[in-house]
């Protein structure tokens, strides 16, 4: 029998549709994929060389648990000059990717007994990460009126004497919010006022549109910065998914309870990926405004469609490349018989009749919705739209 932890919390919701979208394609059915939060871009070419080379110098060795010093370096350059954060790289920890800094971060602050906020929706891993450490997780509800923004009425109301930290994603997965300045701004406040830590998940940064504007919150002050642990990574803005190369930026104190938890977990990131991600940082950077222009061209396009299709809607995201359309109009129509209950009946009903795969909103802990990616080529968006549209006619 296996430890009882293990039944604690879950396995990735998004995981388990992918491996359903292999089997299908398995048995040769054409599944377009709009689960996936991943580029379909390759990494960039610099990038690659300069992995490359890596192996061809013989990098292949273990490094510092905290990752190398040119690329602790390089991310501190970065994080002052895009976010305005000082950090030296003793306060910086290269990880497995930007999940497992949050699974590090998570791990160092709470405890059993504490409670986590997650304002609701939030990607999936959050909660589950908050089980694993034996805290509580607390969902607040976020503005849906306003683009999904902070609710910061809604914390004030979630804060207790045991609320430890609050998770946050801007630009979010899976909303595409921006979380505005001053919403940031005001639950500083309440992290300094009620001495709680803030994990700001900032993944999804280059990726904003329609002049919206990322703003890191531990650039607020001194305070702020001390209550706040900064969580960013390659993944997104590099299209370096597979790389598995992220970072967490914090207090000394801090990052030496991670460098510590992480030195007895994984030591060090992968060598090879760390080479490649100092040239990522320090290379040029115009992959990213390519890649930027073509998924706001994806987002525009879809969410006109769904905003044209019978019981769907949708706001426009600002930020990341996930659209989150509001599809219960739906619910209480049938298909074969079978009548649609929810966004899981949804999801299954467009995998069955559209050949599309979405994630229902339950996933992110909102009902009703569902989750579509358009980090797919704007040619699989357009057969997908016209499939969706074709089965929502079929609805009776």
């Amino acid at each position: 029998m296996i430890a009882k932890r293990m039944s604690n919390f879950a396995a990735s919701a998004t995981g388990a549709i992918v491996a359903r979208v292999a089997e299908l394609r398995a048995e040769g059915q054409d599944i377009i994929s709009l689960n996936v939060g991943e580029p379909d871009f390759p990494t960039p070419d610099n990038v690659k060389t300069q992995g490359i080379a890596a192996i061809n110098e013989n990098k292949t060795k273990y490094t510092a648990n905290n990752g190398i010093a040119a690329l602790r370096q390089a991310i501190c350059d970065k994080l002052w000059v895009d976010n305005g954060l000082r950090y030296s790289p003793k306060e910086v920890c290269v990880t497995v990717g930007a999940k497992q800094a949050i699974f590090n971060a998570v791990m160092c602050v709470a405890e059993k007994g504490d409670e986590v906020l997650l304002p609701i929706p939030c990607w999936v891993s959050y909660t589950e990460i908050v089980k694993i450490a034996e805290a509580t997780p607390v969902f607040v509800d976020v503005d849906k009126e306003h683009n999904f923004d902070l609710d910061i009425d809604a914390i004030k109301k979630a804060i207790t004497p045991r609320t430890r930290a609050i998770l946050i994603c801007t630009p979010n997965n899976p909303s595409g919010a921006v979380y505005s300045e001053a919403k940031l701004r005001e639950l500083a406040e309440l992290a300094v006022e009620h001495d709680f830590w803030i994990i700001a998940d900032e993944i999804y940064e280059k990726l904003i549109y329609d002049g919206a504007k990322h703003f890191s919150i531990a650039s607020i002050s001194e305070k702020v910065w001390q209550h706040t642990l900064t969580v960013n990574g390659m993944s997104k803005a590099y299209a370096m998914t597979g790389w598995r190369l992220g970072y967490v930026a914090g207090s000394e104190e801090a990052i030496t309870g991670i460098v510590k938890l992480q030195s007895q977990v994984t030591s060090n990131a992968d060598a090879i990926a760390q080479y490649a991600a100092l040239e990522a940082l320090t290379g040029p950077q115009e992959t990213i405004g390519f890649m930027a222009e073509k998924f706001d061209e994806r987002r525009k396009y879809l969410v006109a469609r769904l905003n044209a299709m019978p019981n769907v809607s949708c706001q426009l995201p600002k930020g990341a490349f996930y659209a989150l359309p509001d599809v219960s109009g739906l619910i209480g129509k049938s298909y074969n018989g079978k009548v649609l209950e929810n966004a899981l009946d949804i999801t299954a009903f467009l995998l069955e009749a559209a050949h599309i795969a979405v994630v229902p909103g339950d996933a992110f802990y909102i009902p009703n919705h569902i989750r579509i990616a358009y980090s797919n080529s704007l040619e699989n968006i357009k057969r997908a739209m016209d499939q969706m549209e074709a089965a929502i006619g079929q609805l009776k």
